[in-house]
């Protein structure tokens, strides 16, 4: 099922629409989806201390696009300046330009509260509410005021987390009994369940088995028909496996030895695992560096 592009009037009723310029990646297949999110220079500060500089990305529709680099290289900040998530840190400053569909996630008519619900975010270690099963789901519906077709609602996004049939008959036990991958299934039910049209992906399984990690990959791919997917990650098999474009960040060792994160390179993840454009690439991918 294709979703349509959301109408972009409640998340900024005067913000002014802007043309999506073309992607920066050479070579592009004919048939390329639309822009979701330009990043143009994009720098994030916490206090005085600059997390990253200099950010440039093209993130598109129906696609998944895996952030990767060493610990410290500001791939968790940068996926959090895309549903606003550092606004709830105090000492955090955005600048640059991050707009979605056109308009400026930061500007003055947006409600970040509805950027929220539009871009969900599943976390790296499965946080579900001390709730049952049904009432995690429920959740974010309840509060957006979706309460007619609840129970439709629960069980749709169940299903499309791959989920349903396990848990079906024990919707009011309590979602802390599940096991782990069954927990972070659930967390990916109910980013879902308010109908956004991107999730991003923290590191969704890195405290999961191997097992449960590849029913995670699988769901990702599954999902990406309905959704855009942006997913943070350490393992880069895992990124080559689901992922349509791969960014590469690295770091900047300051004085002090602050780290500073920036973009080495942004391409399809085929190219960026086979023919890298830039030797830092090619020394993190084949293990000489990081």
């Amino acid at each position: 099922m294709n979703m349509e592009q959301p109408d972009m009037s409640q998340i900024a009723s005067t913000a002014e629409l802007r043309p999506v310029p073309p992607a920066r990646v050479s070579d592009e297949p004919s048939s390329e989806h639309p822009v979701v999110f330009e990043v143009r220079d994009l720098d994030v500060f916490y206090g005085d201390f600059q997390a990253v500089r200099g950010i440039d990305l093209d993130i598109r529709q129906h696609e998944i696009t895996a952030l990767i680099g060493p610990s410290g290289c500001g791939k968790s900040t940068v996926i959090r300046c895309l549903n606003r998530m550092n606004d709830l840190i105090e000492t955090a400053r955005v600048e640059g330009t991050v707009t979605y569909h056109g308009v400026d996630l930061y500007g003055p008519d947006v409600d970040p509260v509805e950027v929220r619900r539009r871009i969900g975010m599943v976390f790296q270690k499965p946080n579900p509410f001390p709730k049952s099963i049904f009432e995690n789901v429920a959740f974010g519906p309840r509060i957006a005021g979706l309460t007619a077709d609840l129970d439709d609602i629960v069980e749709e996004s169940l299903r499309r987390a791959a989920l349903w049939d396990e848990v079906k008959d024990k919707l009011d036990e309590p979602a802390l009994a599940l096991s782990g991958g069954q927990q972070q299934r659930l967390c990916i039910a109910r980013a879902i369940a308010t109908s956004p049209d991107v999730v991003l992906m923290d590191e969704p399984a890195s405290a999961l088995d191997p097992i449960a990690t590849l029913r995670i990959e699988e769901l990702m791919i599954e999902l990406k028909e309905d959704y855009t997917i942006i997913v943070v990650t350490h393992n880069m098999q895992q990124a080559a496996r689901v992922s349509d474009r791969t960014a590469f960040f690295s770091v900047e060792v300051g004085e002090g030895g602050r780290r500073t994160g920036r973009l080495v390179e942004f391409d399809l993840t085929e190219r960026i695992f086979t023919s890298p454009s830039e030797k830092e690439t090619e020394d993190y991918i084949t293990g000489r560096f990081g």
